[in-house]
């Protein structure tokens, strides 16, 4: 099938708004689009006086605005996904996907769950799973926006079926684009079609005022286009400009999403542990931990030839975090105790134990923590037989780490229970076998949790350290200038070779999860509507 992504301005106008939709649907169909996305809100400026004002500017279904949406799906004869505001007859105000069919039908709807920043004060959440809609190309799923910059609505969609996800857009965030988005098609092997807004995503006559408030060049304020179409690897095949309108076409192959083999032939679904994700179903709460230190020297350690001197370069930069790739021999967590004795420091690795594939936290001690791997994978065959039921958290001088071993670093899930549970830093030694993992995935765990991650693989792979900025969310001050990456981590790659690296981190900024006003990246999770991931 051949599907469109388009971006487009939106004003406050809303017949101008309307007559922008259906040029640019025409525009796609022009292209020969089976399926057309338009970005988030395409009905109104997401700017309003109050809660009644949103109302009155909503759509109420079957109004001239959405009867010409689906007059032109009709008249086309193609799909489009559309975004509005929807006055509801309970009273509700809901962000809404709408899907219509080819004969102009409205073949499913879905409410955004997770509300960004002031779409608090004038919408409603969504209170249930929007469907997933088999149609003649293959299933589909909606979701928009902050839904994505989460992993639970795409992971619902995906597990109950979905092969191509359309994402509707409102956002001047970069990192959506270079992040986000694609990051949802990687993990769950899952085509993802996203349109993005450009221009203004406020009043124009007040765009200089909060310019200078926020202290936010005018630019950043725009919607930050690069709609795209993403496949199942994670690879970008078409991409629309960071500004200006456009029309983004491929042709795509809806079947390839239901292979979620691994190189290993790992099926990463079947994989899963359901009940050990019940934590992410459950209502927020404000775990009891350990104060974290602004700052944290970690490293990892790949020089397992000459261990002593890459451990002893890694305590002379400073480092009190020592990470090691996956899959130790024996005598390399008796070696680290003897080394790091006299020290604060501590090391992570793993090593085959008892069944097990075992994660170690090593100090001058001896071993103070074990993290057994989580998911069952093909690749350590029957030397692997047990598996850890749950996440342990260690508490240490700096604050509480987590420890990911090996291939649970995959699992958005695994990373969702750290977060949870209060860690303020994630080790995963691990060996990557997709590109998605270093480049996507693992940058999106440190970004949708707040956490910093330190992730070491064997010496022929690369490795990374992402950490946390202070510059995050347009709530605070920004100690530096304004990017338009909103929550991205601060990435120090660490290449092939490299036998010691370092990088600081900063555990304390792990505790600052509010992304924009009334929006907590974790707390704000759809917890009650997961059930799809825990089972």
């Amino acid at each position: 099938m051949r599907v469109a992504a388009v971006q487009f301005a939106v004003g406050q106008d809303v017949s101008a708004n309307l007559a922008s939709c259906l040029r640019m649907i025409d525009q796609a169909a022009a292209e020969r689009a089976d399926l057309v996305v338009l970005p988030e809100f395409c009905n109104h400026l997401s700017w309003y006086d109050d809660r009644d004002h949103a109302r009155r500017m909503a759509c109420r279904p079957g109004d001239a605005f959405l009867t010409a949406i689906a007059e032109r799906a009709a008249s086309l004869k193609i799909h489009i996904k559309i975004n509005v505001t929807l006055a509801r007859d309970d009273g509700r105000t809901t962000g809404t996907n709408l899907l219509f069919d080819p004969a102009g039908t409205l073949a499913g709807q879905s409410d955004k769950q997770t509300l960004m920043g002031s779409e608090n004060d004038h919408l409603h959440r969504g209170t249930e799973n929007g469907p997933v809609m088999a149609t003649a190309f293959g299933t589909v799923g909606m979701y928009a926006c902050m839904e994505g910059v989460a992993p639970e609505v795409a992971r619902g969609l995906a597990l109950r079926g979905a092969e191509v996800l359309l994402n509707s857009l409102n956002s001047f965030a970069t990192d959506e684009a270079s992040l986000h988005i694609p990051v949802r098609a990687a993990e769950n092997r899952v085509w993802v079609v996203a349109a993005n807004k450009v221009g203004p995503l406020l009043p124009a006559d007040k765009l200089g005022a909060i310019s200078a408030g926020l202290k936010v060049p005018p630019e950043w304020l725009h919607g930050a286009g690069e709609s795209q179409i993403v496949a199942p690897d994670g690879t970008v095949v078409a991409k629309g400009p960071r500004t200006g309108e456009a029309v983004v076409v491929a042709d795509i192959d809806p079947a390839l999403a239901r292979d979620k083999r691994r190189p290993d032939g790992t099926d990463r679904f079947t994989a899963r542990r359901g009940p050990v994700y019940a934590p992410i179903g459950r209502p927020p709460q404000d775990p009891v931990r350990p104060q974290a230190a602004e700052s944290l020297h970690a490293a990892v350690v790949r020089a397992t030839d000459d261990l002593g001197r890459g451990v002893r370069d890694a305590l002379a930069a400073g480092a009190r975090l020592l990470v090691l790739p996956e899959l130790q021999e024996p005598w390399v967590a008796p070696a680290l105790r003897e080394l790091l004795q006299d020290t604060d420091a501590v090391a992570v690795t793993s090593v085959l134990e008892d069944g097990a594939h075992a994660g170690l936290v090593v100090s001058g001690t001896g071993v103070i923590g074990r993290q057994l791997q989580l998911h069952p994978v093909a690749r350590l065959g029957d030397r692997v037989g047990r598996h850890g039921d749950g996440l342990a958290t260690f508490d240490l001088p700096w604050g509480r780490l987590a420890v990911v071993v090996g291939d649970d670093a995959i699992y958005p899930e695994v990373f969702r229970l750290a977060a949870i549970a209060g860690a303020d830093v994630v080790a995963v030694p691990f060996t990557p076998s997709e590109a998605w993992e270093l480049d996507l995935g693992l940058p999106e765990r440190a970004a949708e949790n707040r956490l910093n991650v330190v992730a070491a693989a064997p010496l022929e792979h690369p490795s990374a350290f992402y950490a946390l900025s202070p510059d995050f969310t347009l709530w605070t001050a920004w100690e530096g200038p304004f990017t338009g990456r909103i929550s991205h981590p601060v990435v120090t790659a660490v290449e092939p070779g490299a036998r010691v690296a370092t990088a600081v981190l900063a555990p304390a900024q792990s505790r600052n999860k509010l992304v924009s006003r009334g929006t907590d990246l974790l707390d704000g999770r759809p917890w009650q509507l997961v059930g799809a991931l825990t089972r």
